[in-house]
């Protein structure tokens, strides 16, 4: 058995050798070791379980299938675009309400089967989303409440990478509506039920980053409430 402190030590290998990286070399990552990060995302939790996501994954062929039109709206993704072995596309539900179809299916999935308890469990929910989060009769709330939910897959994925020695970088300098407009023409998304929240790329560094990564002292970002 693999003892813990080896696995603090991976798992602290895989942190630092993590950076933001644009440019990759022409190396393809492996539909299986693709696969085993994808699953990091689909096992990742969300918010009340609700799972308001949904992951699209492009490869090389399908990247320049779409690389012309993204670049002219993506900024931030000009070089993973012309170099990234995959782009995963986290897109996030619209309209998640507590009386949603969505949110009903999802208490099911979990086994909350009964009328009572399902009742009782929209109930609760209810009152999260209306007094609580004050996002129940506002469409722009409800989605940046499942926007945000995304990211916690997004960081998963992205630790997972590094782990098997995959780069990443995620990305959001983008213009949201035409990057929608563009997956919708392309029949990957129906706007009126998702929108895109964000993007990731995956590949190979070619090099490593011209800045070194930096953050702010350790005591400065973690405090211990003594």
């Amino acid at each position: 058995m693999t003892s813990k402190e080896t696995i603090k030590e991976t798992v602290r290998a895989a942190f630092d050798n993590r950076v933001a990286v644009r440019v990759y070399n022409d190396k393809a990552i492996s539909r299986e070791d693709m696969e085993f990060i994808l699953d990091s995302a689909w096992l990742s939790p969300s918010s009340i379980g609700l799972e308001g996501w949904r992951f699209v994954v492009l490869d090389r062929p399908h990247i320049a299938k779409l690389r012309q039109e993204l670049n002219a709206v993506a900024w931030g993704a000009q070089y993973q675009l012309d170099t990234a072995s995959h782009f995963v596309l986290l897109l996030a539900e619209k309209n998640a309400r507590y009386d949603s179809e969505s949110v009903k299916e999802s208490l099911i999935r979990r086994g909350f089967i009964g009328e009572e308890e399902l009742n009782a469990r929209l109930a609760t929910y209810k009152s999260f989303q209306k007094n609580d989060m004050k996002m129940a009769d506002n469409s722009r709330a409800l989605f940046d409440w499942t926007a945000k939910q995304t990211y916690i897959a997004l960081g998963n994925m992205m630790t997972t990478a590094s782990m098997i020695g995959i780069d990443s970088c995620p990305i959001e300098g983008f213009n949201y509506d035409k990057v929608n407009t563009i997956l919708a023409q392309e029949g990957i998304i129906d706007p009126d039920k998702e929108g895109i929240a964000s993007m990731v790329s995956f590949g190979y560094r070619l090099r490593d980053p011209k800045h070194p990564r930096s953050r702010k002292p350790r005591e400065e970002v973690i405090t211990w409430w003594d």
